[in-house]
């Protein structure tokens, strides 16, 4: 729903990189890299791991300088972007983000500490024109969307993790509502729900938007233009990131068939040289072929990273079930289980995907399944064939930076014959050169693929995976997809990628209230559970407290009530949503139109420079009006729902 803070940032705001170049230890990082964002635009920042996604970030923020080039905005334009170094101190994450509202408090403190009575009611004035009464809300709605329950949002922040501490620097961000967002890969710290409440939050955000993700879904339900960062250059692509590769896919297209072309030029011409620069009568014709060649820039071939890959070896079969637990407990304190009452089959074509919220025991259930944790009270049998290859997070904090990825294989493998640990290796990219290079040399990504080689090394029948994405850029999530759906071994992940689990999980297992259960939905009935949009779980605590408990019948009696209630109110709310989208694809038609002519064939492609800014410009204010339109038919339904409750 748009909020006061999208209104406020509703009319502004364009961002314009010319010629950008950023050297960082005399590697050329950005050369002479250029684009200009639509006004309003929400643009996904995306490359290849190391292609400089941070770097052109920081200079967008003004924390870099560029050693040539300029970014430009409008001067007085509020910018918001996430430091690097998480809050501490016994500060609340409550107070932080009350406070991350500079004017509110300034406003508040003034009105403490002045004594004019003049002065004080145009405080009040100007606090009721920016709803301060509706912040404390508005705060605890945001915490609570990022993970943190009623009594963890007034803890001291130093009690809490790095991670956690990140999602109250995020959620500062959020909170003051900036008219440019600048987000770098604002999901790492997060698990699957707080990543779901965000997406929506984003989705709903009506100000500049510039977000570094390798989330799909947010990519393609967020953003409506691409910036896409490769060889220090970068390009924008109207559109979500599906549309930005079909794009790409007809411009890389474009780029061979140019490549192929050229290539017959040039052996023509010197064919011509070869056989005339040496007669009298053709040298002047020859000379200047030569010429031709040389002025001839080379269009490099568009290659695939053929070590962009991922291949688990297939494990012998096994007959099921792998595990079984049977009223099982599980923790790390004496008499103090973390989950209980656990009944789980686990067979060796299982595809199984763990939710719940951070802190309530996916981990835990993970480490328990591939032996790392002992069981409490109950019982857990496993095959006694049984291979797993357990990933977690620190293991690729884990690699020694000064060995190799052959070393580390090696360790694991010792009565391996030197092939065969290379085989292992190069299923994951690592082949020649790769496999001697120092681990303080790879990158994020690189290291992922490496700890995945390792666990992975004697073909497991079972693989865990906890979080294995976080350091994967897009492709390299599609790669590992690729490979867990040619992998015949049981799978189980935790992830808050959910466009992974989408297309990997087939099976949901909900950890919530201390144990584990069966989600019978899809992850589409999950996210809307988690959104609050329809269905209710006893498992699914958010800090309120419940209510007495009615009857089935009597709950489907008032929801049918309340959907009558607010029947006109939400068809009102749908119209003007369908008419901002409809608006919105018009305004994006007229940016490639604009910002891309070249790969541009459409309906609008006939139309001048200044016709096509002046048609822009009409839909843009008629975009306004819709969007005005449905802040208010959304507020109108808000209230309805919070007067029928």
């Amino acid at each position: 729903m748009l909020t006061r803070d999208d209104a406020r940032v509703i009319s502004r705001a364009m961002l314009t990189i010319s010629n950008i170049t950023v050297r960082l230890g005399g590697k050329v990082i950005l050369d002479r890299a250029s684009a200009s964002l639509p006004n309003r635009s929400r643009a996904g920042l995306i490359g290849r791991n190391g292609a400089g996604k941070s770097t052109l970030m920081k200079a967008i923020a003004g924390t870099l300088d560029p050693d040539d080039g300029s970014v430009e905005m409008p001067r007085d334009m509020r910018m918001g972007y996430v430091a690097q170094e998480a809050p501490g101190g016994i500060d609340t994450p409550f107070d932080r983000v009350l406070a991350a509202d500079t004017e509110r408090a300034s406003l508040m403190a003034e009105a403490e500490s002045t004594g004019d009575s003049h002065r004080i009611g145009e405080i009040h004035e100007r606090l009721n024109t920016i709803e301060a009464h509706s912040a404390p809300a508005r705060a605890s709605r945001i915490l609570a969307g990022l993970g943190f329950d009623e009594e963890a949002q007034h803890q001291p922040l130093d009690s809490f993790s790095g991670g956690w501490r990140m999602r109250v620097a995020l959620a500062e961000l959020l909170f003051s509502g900036p008219e440019l967002m600048l987000l770098d890969e604002p999901s790492n710290h997060l698990d699957l729900e707080a990543t779901i409440w965000l997406e929506s939050f984003l989705k709903n955000y009506r100000g500049t938007l510039v977000v570094i993700s390798h989330e799909r879904d947010l990519l393609n339900n967020v953003v409506d233009h691409i910036l896409h960062l490769e060889g220090g250059k970068v390009t924008l692509y109207p559109g979500g990131y599906d549309a930005f590769e079909r794009q790409r896919a007809e411009r890389l297209a474009q780029v061979e068939s140019m490549r192929v072309k050229q290539e017959r030029q040039r052996a023509h011409l010197q064919a011509f040289v070869d056989r005339w620069r040496y007669k009298a009568h053709t040298a002047t014709q020859a000379q200047s072929r030569i010429k031709a060649l040389e002025r001839m820039e080379p269009i490099a071939a568009a290659m695939e990273d053929s070590s962009l890959s991922f291949h688990f070896p297939n494990p012998a079969e096994l007959r099921p079930p792998l595990i079984v637990l049977d009223n099982t407990a599980v923790g790390y304190v004496e008499d103090k289980p973390v989950l209980k009452n656990l009944n789980l089959r686990l067979d060796p074509d299982d595809r199984i995907a763990f939710l719940g919220r951070n802190g309530n025991g996916k981990t835990t259930l993970a480490r328990l399944l591939a032996g790392k944790l002992e069981t409490m009270a109950g019982s857990m049998a496993a095959s006694g064939k049984l291979r797993v290859g357990y990933f977690a997070q620190h293991q690729v904090e884990d690699l020694y930076a000064d060995d190799t990825p052959l070393q580390h294989m090696s360790r694991l493998m010792p009565d391996a014959k030197p092939g065969a640990v290379r085989a292992q290796l190069g299923r994951f990219g690592f082949s020649g050169e790769k496999a001697i290079l120092e681990v303080r040399h790879l990158s994020g990504g690189e290291r992922a693929r490496l700890a995945l080689a390792l666990i992975t090394r004697d073909a497991p029948h079972l693989l865990i995976l906890d979080e294995p994405t976080n350091h994967l850029d897009v492709d390299a999530r599609e790669a590992l997809v690729q490979a867990l759906n040619e992998y015949s071994g049981a799978v189980i992940i935790v992830s808050h990628d959910r466009h992974l689990l989408e297309l990997t999980a087939d099976r949901l297992v909900l950890i919530d209230g201390g144990s584990a259960t069966n989600f019978t939905g899809t992850l589409d009935d999950y996210r809307n559970l988690i959104l609050g949009r329809g269905g209710s779980n006893d498992n699914n605590k958010d800090g309120a407290k419940s209510g007495p408990k009615v009857s089935r019948k009597e709950e489907r009696r008032l929801a049918a009530a309340a959907r009558e209630k607010t029947q006109s109110l939400r068809k009102a709310v749908k119209s003007a949503e369908q008419e901002v989208e409809k608006l919105s694809e018009q305004r994006s038609d007229f940016d490639r139109a604009l910002f891309d002519p070249k790969n541009y064939d459409g309906p609008l492609s006939k139309m001048t420079s200044s016709e096509l800014m002046k048609k822009r410009g009409e839909v843009e204010k008629a975009l306004e009006k819709a969007e005005a339109r449905w802040l208010k038919a959304n507020e109108a339904l808000e209230s309805a729902g919070a007067n029928a409750a």
